[in-house]
C-alpha cells in the first residue's frame, strides 16, 4: 500500500471512529445510561450497550462511510471495534457501579434535609423521611424561632436552633434542602423566612397549602412532592449533583492553563509597577467569597492608596489615585490577572459574581433585598454581569441592582456552555470595556 493511500485510510479511520463514538454516545443517552438522577445506581446492562453498538454500527452502513475500499477491512474493523467497546464500557461500569455504590453506603448521594417548623407540618415531613429508611434523605433537624413544647413534634425530634443556627449551617455546606413547614395562618412569616433562607446555597421549599400570596417571593412556581407533602418549590441549589465537580475541574484545568500562558505578562507588568511608583506589586483586598467566607483578593496594584478598611472610595473615570500603569491595567482588566492564583486555591472561582469590598457588601446588603444571593457560589473573575456591560464604578442602587440581578440570572441558568460562552466573550470583548476605569 502507496503511503498516501495508507495516510487517507488512517484519517477514514479517524474520522469513523469519532462519528461512531458520538453515534453510540447517543444510542446510550436514551437508554438512559447517563441519568444523574439514578448516579448512585449507575447502570451496567450489558444486552442495551450491545445494542447501542449494534445501532451505532447500522448508522455507520447507513452512511456509507466504510473506512476502506475492501469489505473485509470493514468487517474486521467494525467487528474489533464492537467487541473492544462493549468489554471496555462494561468492565468500567461495573467497576464504577462498584465503587459508587460503596459511595452511597457511606451516604455520600444522601440529600440532608432541615425543616424550619416544629408543629404538625415539621412533624409529617419527618414521618416521610422515616418512612424511607433513610437511604437517600438524611434529616438535619427542625428549627424554629417560635418553639415550645406544646409544638414540638411527636416524632421525637426537638428544635436543633433558629433560623440563625439554620443559617449557620446552611453556609457550612451542611444542608442541601430546607423545607419552611409552617402554618397557614403564618403567611407573612414564611415569606420573610423565605427571603431570609434564599441567600443559601440549597434548595428551598414551602408547603404547597401556604404558598398564595409568595408571588413576591419568586418569579415562578414548581410543585414537586416528599411522599403525601406537596411543596412549591422556590429555589434549587446552585451547582447540584456533578455541577460543581464540573466547575471544579473546569477552574483547575483553564485556570492552571491561563495561569501558565499569563506569567511572562504578569512578570512585565510587576516590573512596570515597580518602575512607575513606590509600593508593593500586588493588592490585596478582603472580600466575601461563598457563603460570606471572607477571603483576600489578589490585584496588580493600581493605585497610589491601599484601601482595605471601613471606607473604600470607587475608582472613578478621571481619579487621581490611579498610577500610569495602573490606568493602562484597569482599562484592559490585567490588574485581575492574579485572580488566577485565587481561583486555584480553591477561593474564586473563573467565572461568577464580581466579589466587592466588605463595606459596599454590607452597604449594598441592606438596601438590596437580594444582594446577599450572590454569595451562594463563588465569586469570579469575570461574570455575566460584566461581559454584558455591567461593569466599572456602581454609583446608585439601580447600577447595583441591575448587575446584582445578571448574576443572580446566572447562578439560576449555570452550565458549562454558559461558563465557555462568558469566557470567549471575555476574552474577545470584555478585557476593554468603555465602563472599566
Amino acid at each position: 500500500m502507496l503511503r498516501g493511500d495508507l495516510e487517507v485510510m488512517w484519517l477514514r479511520l479517524v474520522q469513523v471512529s469519532l462519528l461512531t463514538a458520538l453515534f453510540c454516545y447517543l444510542a446510550l443517552r436514551h437508554f438512559g445510561f447517563y441519568d444523574l438522577n439514578r448516579i448512585s445506581h449507575i447502570a451496567v446492562r450489558p444486552f442495551s450497550v450491545a445494542a447501542a453498538l449494534g445501532l451505532s454500527m447500522m448508522t455507520m452502513y447507513g452512511m456509507g462511510l466504510p473506512i476502506g475500499t475492501r469489505v473485509d477491512h470493514v468487517r474486521t474493523w467494525y467487528g474489533v471495534w464492537m467487541l473492544t467497546s462493549f468489554l471496555a464500557i462494561v468492565a468500567n461500569r461495573l467497576l464504577a457501579q462498584l465503587a459508587l455504590s460503596k459511595l452511597a453506603c457511606q451516604g455520600a448521594f444522601k440529600m440532608r434535609l432541615a425543616v424550619y417548623g416544629t408543629g404538625a407540618l415539621a412533624d409529617r415531613i419527618i414521618g416521610e423521611v422515616l418512612a424511607t429508611g433513610q437511604q437517600s434523605v438524611a434529616f438535619v433537624g427542625a428549627f424554629d424561632d417560635r418553639c415550645d413544647q406544646k409544638r414540638l413534634p411527636d416524632s421525637g425530634y426537638g428544635s436543633s436552633g433558629g433560623i440563625d443556627d439554620l443559617i449557620a449551617r446552611g453556609r457550612a455546606g451542611k444542608i442541601d434542602q430546607i423545607i419552611i413547614a409552617l402554618p397557614q395562618t403564618a403567611e407573612r412569616r414564611t415569606a420573610e423566612v423565605a427571603r431570609r433562607l434564599e441567600q443559601l446555597p440549597v434548595s428551598l421549599h414551602i408547603v404547597t397549602h401556604i404558598a398564595g400570596d409568595l408571588a413576591d417571593v419568586v418569579s415562578a412556581h414548581q410543585v414537586s412532592a416528599l411522599g403525601s407533602v406537596g411543596l412549591i418549590d422556590i429555589k434549587t441549589k446552585p451547582l447540584a449533583d456533578w455541577g460543581r465537580y464540573i466547575k471544579t475541574a473546569e477552574d483547575y484545568v483553564i485556570g492552571s492553563l491561563a495561569l501558565f500562558i499569563a506569567l511572562p505578562v504578569m512578570a512585565a507588568i510587576a516590573v512596570a509597577i515597580k518602575f512607575d511608583s513606590p509600593g508593593p506589586v500586588l493588592f490585596r483586598q478582603r472580600r466575601h467569597g461563598l457563603n460570606r467566607r471572607v477571603i483576600e483578593v489578589l490585584k496588580f496594584r493600581s493605585m497610589t492608596v491601599m484601601e482595605n478598611g471601613a471606607a473604600v472610595q470607587q475608582a472613578k473615570r478621571v481619579d487621581a489615585r490611579v498610577t500610569r500603569a495602573g490606568q493602562f491595567l484597569r482599562r484592559t482588566s490585567l490588574d485581575e490577572l492574579p485572580q488566577l492564583i485565587n481561583v486555584l486555591r480553591g477561593e474564586m472561582s473563573l467565572i461568577g459574581p464580581r466579589p466587592h469590598a466588605l463595606v459596599h457588601d454590607d452597604h449594598y446588603g441592606e438596601m438590596l433585598e437580594r444582594y446577599a444571593n450572590r454569595h451562594q457560589v463563588k465569586p469570579g473573575m469575570t461574570g455575566w454581569a460584566q461581559v454584558n456591560g455591567f461593569r466599572g464604578p456602581t454609583e446608585t442602587p439601580d447600577k447595583m441592582r441591575d448587575r446584582v440581578d445578571r448574576d443572580l440570572t446566572y447562578i439560576d441558568r449555570w452550565s458549562l456552555w454558559l461558563d465557555l460562552k462568558i469566557l470567549a466573550m471575555t476574552v474577545f470583548v470584555g478585557f476593554r470595556h468603555k465602563n472599566a476605569v
